[in-house]
């Protein structure tokens, strides 16, 4: 891994909603049998894996259900080695892979009452019923992007790094006062 550097270099915005670069995060890709993934997670981190498009949180991080054999862990960025290296051993002889992914990938949050609409003019998801700890993979505009609700307010958005300023900004735009749409209350 190379050093922490944000792929959003700390860019904020406000309007709608408040917009935030989460800084460097330690994302690792597991793939393989998810209950033999969750056995590792399990062992090493004391979480399980999730349900079909569901987020599992705890005191070390959140486990990311991606596809029906992978699944993205969401930690500090300085354990991310380690933490790999812990799950390798746990998953040794077994037919599953693990690989840092940290300088791959960014992380932007999106937090206030509004977030829901915003978001819905950028991603084809339906946010009427979107519960917290629900996860959804789709697209951002052009771009392939993951989002989970983590709280009533506070939603997290993961996209390739080489795209984190065309999401950033997208959202940034569609979020300005005066595009309220009121469609999520």
């Amino acid at each position: 891994m190379s050093d922490a550097v944000s792929a959003l270099n700390g860019q904020r915005a406000s309007g709608l909603v408040d917009l935030a670069d989460a800084g460097p995060m330690g994302m690792i890709t597991l793939r393989g049998d998810l209950g033999l993934l969750g056995g590792a997670l399990g062992s090493v981190l004391g979480l399980s894996a999730p349900e079909l498009r569901r987020v599992v949180s705890g005191e070390k991080g959140q486990v990311l259900w991606m596809s029906p054999d992978e699944l993205l862990v969401v930690l500090p960025y300085a354990e991310a080695p380690g933490v790999a290296a812990a799950l390798e051993a746990a998953l040794a002889g077994q037919f599953a892979t693990v690989a840092v992914v940290s300088d791959a990938r960014a992380l932007i949050r999106v937090s206030g009452a509004q977030a829901r609409d915003v978001l819905a003019k950028l991603m084809p998801i339906d946010f009427a019923d979107f519960a917290v700890g629900e996860l959804r993979r789709s697209r951002l505009a052009q771009v392939a992007a993951a989002v989970w609700r983590d709280s009533a307010d506070e939603w997290s958005v993961v996209c390739f790094r080489s795209v984190a300023g065309y999401a950033f900004e997208a959202l940034a735009t569609v979020a300005q006062p005066g595009g309220e749409v009121g469609l999520y209350h």
